[in-house]
């Protein structure tokens, strides 16, 4: 029997949705900007998963003037210590030198702390009277409200103050004030504003798409599930196919491995037919919580991280830009739903 040879390349999906930039996105930013007078530090969070992927230029355009620290949340998902893993940090910190960089995980006491450490220098030397001003933004479902729970919880020792969940769009409005650092005698207190996630304008390429559907940062109705589980599969056949052995001998056909999984799984319908939906949509979260490997969908060398700081700067630009850019795309895709249908 021939040795299993994995795909390289994944297809081009010319027909996959290119913006998820949404009403409340453009709301929401438009309200960052308004109280950007009252707050001396920005905390812009992406997912360790696709570091490069997850980066909005938006942010940068829209709040500059503010320090700012990014965090890649999520660590606990991509990472296992290896040292392929440490390198990987360690160029995505010399890359953005002088920008602070922290990786984190709301699970992780350690990485909470050190993320309150550097809010607490921050603090002491904004020399404000009436407490330092902090805002996280990120991407929809990066792990913002999360992290400020962890935060909130670790350093003031309260309970959740932000609503968390598995879909993009729970935090749709700006959020109250929350305290994450105690005041002292000589010091007022730490405050956080949570913010709701923000979708990059425009999606520079489809891969790129399929790296954040995946991830959860657009909703699971916008890309076809089974579509989403063979860009998986690919990824998982990258880093080894005994990832899901269990259900599935080394394969790179999505519907024999979702076949597999239906019939180990049970999810089955009338008559034993597979339910291949349901299926996708178990795999797909077993991969987000990390029970099917722990690995970054993005290739992150000093190239790929240059490389993608020149696409995203040529995206960039302003709310109309946005608006131009999505228009077009579901224009686009219209039109080839026509021909096929014609």
């Amino acid at each position: 029997m021939a040795a299993f040879l994995p795909r390289l390349v994944f297809p081009t999906l010319d027909s996959l949705p290119r913006s998820y930039f949404l009403g409340h996105h453009r709301a929401g930013l438009n309200k960052m900007k308004t109280m950007l007078s009252t707050i001396d530090l920005i905390i812009e969070c992406r997912d360790y998963r696709v570091p490069l992927s997850s980066r909005n230029p938006l942010f940068e355009d829209n709040l500059a003037g503010r320090q700012r620290l990014i965090v890649y949340t999520k660590q606990d998902l991509g990472s296992e210590g290896r040292e392929a893993d440490k390198l990987r940090e360690a160029t995505i910190r010399r890359f953005h030198r002088p920008t602070p960089i922290l990786f984190s995980s709301h699970k992780t006491p350690r990485s909470i702390r050190a993320i309150l450490s550097f809010a607490r220098s921050h603090a002491l030397s904004a020399n404000t009277l009436t407490g330092s001003r902090m805002m996280i933004v990120g991407m929809p479902n990066v792990g913002k409200s999360s992290l400020l729970n962890a935060l909130r919880q670790l350093g003031v020792h309260k309970g959740k103050a932000a609503q968390t969940g598995d879909q993009p769009g729970v935090t749709r409005k700006i959020g109250t004030t929350v305290k994450i650092i105690d005041s002292t005698d000589s010091k007022e207190g730490v405050y956080l504003v949570d913010t709701p996630g923000v979708f990059v304008p425009y999606v520079p390429n489809a891969e790129a798409m399929l790296k954040l559907a995946l991830c959860g940062s657009v909703k699971d109705t916008i890309i076809s599930p089974t579509t989403m589980v063979d860009y998986l599969l690919y990824q998982l056949n990258l880093q080894s196919p005994g990832l899901y052995g269990e259900w599935s001998p080394p394969t790179n056909d999505v519907m024999v491995l979702l076949a597999g999984v239906a019939q180990k799984t049970g999810r089955l319908q009338k008559g034993g037919i597979p339910d291949f939906d349901a299926s996708a949509l178990w795999l797909i979260q077993r991969w987000r919580t990390g029970h099917l490997g722990r690995f970054v969908l993005d290739r992150v060398t000093d190239e790929s991280l240059e490389r993608d700081h020149l696409e995203i700067e040529n995206l960039s630009g302003s709310l109309s830009q946005a608006r131009r850019l999505g228009k077009e795309d579901r224009r686009q895709r219209s039109k080839a739903r026509h021909v096929e249908a014609g």
